[in-house]
């Protein structure tokens, strides 16, 4: 592969109906390129098959539903040189849903049933894709050698080992490639998160060294504040890797912070466009290497309910080791660590008040003395600032003794303890240091 390679991500959102692929076929026509297309499940697939997966004793109708789904996006595929594959999905998802009731080996074919839906897809977008003039074929992640970092479950694709393994040679002519599975580290089948197409598509542009990764969506871009805040903010049109790592796992769900990790190292491009009004020009938001621009506030994230949980280390020699004890067994509980000092004599986290039951018995059992205090929100602001030259700029939006109190800086944030109940308040007074993605102190 080389360079004009550029991977056309479609998540389920934009394939809602038959208007969303026309619409797919003049984006591969009308952009330069050669285009690598990643596909997730049609629009609400993977929750009904979800659904199946827990209740298949209820679920003798849904490979009917599925059938008249697909078929309506591509009417005349069941006679199409795709029709063999299209129905040898199906039968697999009936088989998947017999073994599952059985309650045997239930991991494997739950994993079969779920990727179902990315299979399907390909199939579908292939077909019209095909129907428009255009040379694609459907293409499954886990047949080319896309290989996942686990079993059953993933958080990664393995890089290394899929850049050994990967058939290039299937990658001939328009792929339309299922995101969000691969092949696991025992060779069967392994899912990613939720949202994981976006860490798929990332992956393959990885791999095949793409000039960049556009991410097609339903929205315009990622906007400064979340708009569930009910703040009107406008798209930040530049982000580096680890700001939108920082902005995205705090309170972004358009993409997953594992999303840009794939691409870091060779500095690829990840672009973020609607599907109708983004086709051309330039991208409302592109994700890139990281730019260092001091004193540039460019969005505000924001996790609502936190706890800081103060730990007493009285044996400075032996904390160091204990904290990282204490890491460990948070991380094998999936319990994130939204905030973390590390003083002699002291420890402070910040975790999600969801996460506390669990992570206070794991800290109880490594340090007799903590201290809790529960907070509203933990509010990021993301960007490349000086603390020092920011705090009277700060007090002058909000007010450090009953709005906020600042609480740490990283590399790419500052990350506030929000201490107002109404934190929808607070940060409408922070989005006015947000102006045209920059402030200048």
């Amino acid at each position: 592969m080389n360079n004009s390679t550029i991977v056309h991500k479609f998540g389920g959102s934009c394939l809602r109906d038959n208007a969303d692929l026309e619409q797919i076929s003049n984006i591969i026509k009308s952009f330069s390129g050669r285009p690598v297309v990643v596909v997730s499940a049609l629009w609400g697939t993977t929750d009904r098959l979800m659904r199946a997966s827990n209740e298949p004793k209820y679920a003798t109708r849904l490979v009917d539903d599925l059938r008249r789904q697909h078929i309506r996006f591509a009417p005349n595929i069941v006679d199409s040189e795709f029709g063999g594959m299209f129905e040898s999905v199906l039968s697999g998802i009936e088989k998947s849903l017999s073994e599952i009731s059985k309650k045997l080996d239930q991991h494997y074919h739950t994993n079969t049933l779920l990727a179902a839906g990315e299979r399907l897809s390909a199939l579908v977008v292939s077909y019209h894709l095909r129907e428009s003039g255009i040379d694609a074929h459907p293409v499954g992640s886990e047949d080319i050698g896309l290989h996942l970092d686990g079993i059953g479950q993933a958080k990664s694709v393995d890089i290394e080992y899929s850049k050994k393994n990967l058939d290039y040679q299937s990658l001939n002519g328009i792929p339309v490639i299922t995101g969000w599975f691969g092949e696991g580290k025992d060779g069967e089948i392994a899912l990613l998160g939720r949202g994981g197409s976006d860490h798929s598509a990332t992956a393959i542009a990885s791999l095949l060294d793409s000039q960049k990764v556009i991410l097609w969506k339903d929205i315009e871009g990622v906007l400064a504040i979340n708009p569930r805040w009910g703040i009107e903010t406008k798209a930040v049109s530049y982000l580096g890797y680890e700001e939108a790592k920082e902005l995205t796992r705090m309170d972004a769900p358009i993409i997953h912070p594992s999303t840009m990790e794939p691409l870091q190292e060779l500095g690829i491009p990840i672009e973020i466009r609607h599907l109708y009004e983004n086709e051309s020009g330039t991208a409302p938001t592109t994700i890139g290497p990281d730019i260092v621009q001091e004193n540039n506030i460019k969005a505000i994230g924001c996790l609502r309910s936190i706890s800081r949980i103060e730990i007493k280390t009285d044996k400075f020699e032996d904390s160091s080791k204990m904290l990282g004890e204490l890491l460990i067994h948070l991380n094998n509980q999936h319990i994130t660590c939204w905030s973390l000092n590390y003083l002699p004599g002291k420890i402070d986290i910040v975790i999600s008040q969801n996460d506390f039951n669990a992570a206070e018995e794991i800290i109880s059992s490594l340090f007799p003395q903590i201290n809790v205090e529960d907070f509203p929100a933990l509010i990021s602001l993301i960007g490349n600032l000086k603390l020092e030259n920011f705090k009277h700029k700060l007090d002058s939006f909000v007010s450090f003794e009953k709005d906020i109190s600042i609480l740490s800086q990283t590399p790419h944030s500052i990350q506030l303890l929000c201490i107002n109940e109404n934190i929808s308040d607070v940060l409408r007074q922070l989005s006015s240091i947000v102006e045209s993605e920059k402030i200048r102190l």
